[in-house]
């Protein structure tokens, strides 16, 4: 490729015209397919298998980047009020264009509820159609948009399958599982062991993001009511096991080639969170691990960690673990997004770094992992 990648987002998203699943899901699941409906108080909810998801606040103005800032008022917004980029890959390009962004990784926001989904089969045909339509909307800027495929991890060989189809088929560089059990299976389960190795053969990165309310086991969600509380909880909390299941589980371990990102959930986590696992693993009274390596050293060679432009520990992380183990993202179109200034944001907070490690986190983390080069 001869585009210079210097400035990365590492976890946009898309917003799902709701028009896709007519065009794109297999014809004998169609009259399955998710709408957006009303509750009891008007907020727009998530309506797929009988359960109603979405946090208290509904889907309304999710596509909303702005509104931390002011700029937009998210109350009152219906789904498809959403920014036209999250739509419309036209109407993306000079958004980035505005923030100096070389390059977007995009993630899903309806489809980050599709691990809630308990029949495999349509897990499978809803991630076919959801795939299928990204790589569309990609088509026109292939070096500007990259799509992350949504895997049925419901079924082991239909997330085989997927992942094969995306990679071999659409071109797609990694797909996204939620950290959440799916079922009664956690991320370090040995029946994983064929998905794992498939992701190390197809050099396909794994990005584990969070979607809150979605009808998946979610920890600490039973201890507080508000939104905020809740989303403080789910994504750092879901992570942080998540990162345990995959490094003091094995998984990096036992699949060295594997390339795993911890997304949406914050950065300065990981330091303590792998200091504790090391400390752990020195303890001969603790250890019961059966790693070979400190788990520090795991993360080193497995693991990326995203920041969002707004955290103060960027400079200390970058010294722990490394510029170019880390990622930055824009939430892009969400409402609790960073648009439009989120490299600049992020600028303020490396000054002082050098220009190595600057340039490393602004794309060098995100082009190792996501295999960009």
């Amino acid at each position: 490729m001869s585009r210079a990648y210097n400035v990365i987002d590492a976890d946009g998203h898309i917003l799902e015209p709701f028009t896709l699943w007519g065009e794109y899901l297999d014809p004998k699941y169609r009259a399955r397919a998710p709408q957006l409906v009303k509750d009891k108080d008007g907020r727009q909810k998530l309506l797929l298998e009988d359960k109603m998801l979405g946090s208290r606040q509904g889907f309304g103005g999710i596509g909303a980047v702005g509104a931390r800032q002011g700029t937009v008022v998210a109350e009152g917004m219906d789904y498809n009020d959403g920014r036209k980029g999250g739509f419309d890959p036209h109407a993306r390009i000079p958004d980035m264009d505005l923030d100096g962004i070389d390059a977007a990784f995009l993630y899903p926001s309806l489809g980050l509820f599709v691990g809630s989904i308990a029949d495999p089969a349509f897990a499978s045909a809803m991630c076919r159609a959801y795939n299928r339509w990204l790589a569309d909307y990609c088509k026109p800027y292939p070096d500007r948009l990259f799509g992350i495929a949504m895997l049925p991890l419901q079924s082991i060989d239909a997330a085989i399958e997927e992942m094969r189809f995306a990679r071999k088929e659409l071109g797609f560089r990694g797909g996204f599982l939620r950290p959440n059990p799916y079922g009664e299976r956690k991320l370090h389960d040995p029946e994983y062991a064929p998905f794992w190795r498939a992701c190390e053969e197809l050099d396909f990165c794994i990005g584990l993001h969070e979607g809150g309310n979605s009808g998946m086991p979610t920890v600490g969600v039973d201890r507080f009511d508000g939104r905020g509380a809740q989303h403080i909880i789910s994504h750092t909390m879901e992570m942080m096991l998540a990162a345990m299941s995959m490094i003091w589980g094995g998984v990096c371990e036992r699949h060295p080639r594997l390339r795993v990102g911890f997304l949406e959930s914050g950065g300065g986590w990981i330091a303590p969170w792998l200091d504790r696992m090391d400390r752990h693993y020195d303890d001969k009274g603790f250890n019961d691990s059966g790693l070979s390596m400190r788990p520090s050293d795991i993360f080193r060679r497995n693991c990326w960690i995203s920041f969002e432009p707004v955290e103060g520990s960027i400079a200390g992380l970058a010294d722990y673990i490394g510029p170019n183990k880390i990622l930055w993202a824009t939430d892009y179109p969400h409402r609790d997004g960073f648009f439009p200034g989120a490299p600049d944001m992020l600028r303020e907070r490396m000054k002082g770094l050098s220009k190595d490690t600057q340039a490393g986190i602004l794309a060098g983390g995100a082009r190792g992992f996501y295999g960009l080069h």
